[in-house]
């Protein structure tokens, strides 16, 4: 069994854990995820950044494209800046919820988010930043 990403080009492991973003050629402005297509070229973004906004979502989104779960479990999504380049929408890992707050030292990880035959698939998020006294 091994795991596989989400989606092709959303992030990489190999050398560190990196989300692939992309930079227009012209305007040099970053976006995520990394368009099919278009004037952009790949580049690794920052792997810690600091949470700008966050929210719970104790109830179960509609279906699809939400994976239900059943008992359905509260979750915690968020926006973390990530210096020179962006704010990217994710899922918070390893954190309490009363321990969310804006500014707090986030860092890249994966989580899993289910299975294609006898694969993982995995998924990006952002956990406390060990250096900020978070989980690791």
């Amino acid at each position: 069994m091994s795991t596989i990403p989400i989606a092709p080009n959303v992030f990489s492991t190999d050398p560190e854990l990196r989300l692939i973003g992309g930079r227009h050629r012209h305007s040099r402005k970053f976006v995520f995820p990394l368009p099919a297509a278009g004037d952009f070229e790949a580049v690794e973004l920052p792997a810690r950044g600091v949470l700008w906004s966050f929210t719970v979502q104790r109830f179960a989104p509609k279906s699809p494209p939400f994976r239900r779960t059943d008992p359905f479990v509260p979750f915690a999504v968020g926006y973390v800046e990530l210096p020179g380049a962006l704010i990217v929408e994710t899922p918070l890992t390893q954190v309490a919820f009363e321990d969310l707050h804006v500014g707090l030292a986030m860092e890249l990880t994966t989580i899993d988010c289910g299975r294609d035959g006898g694969d993982i698939v995995q998924t990006f998020a952002f956990r406390p930043s060990a250096s900020a006294g978070g989980a690791a």
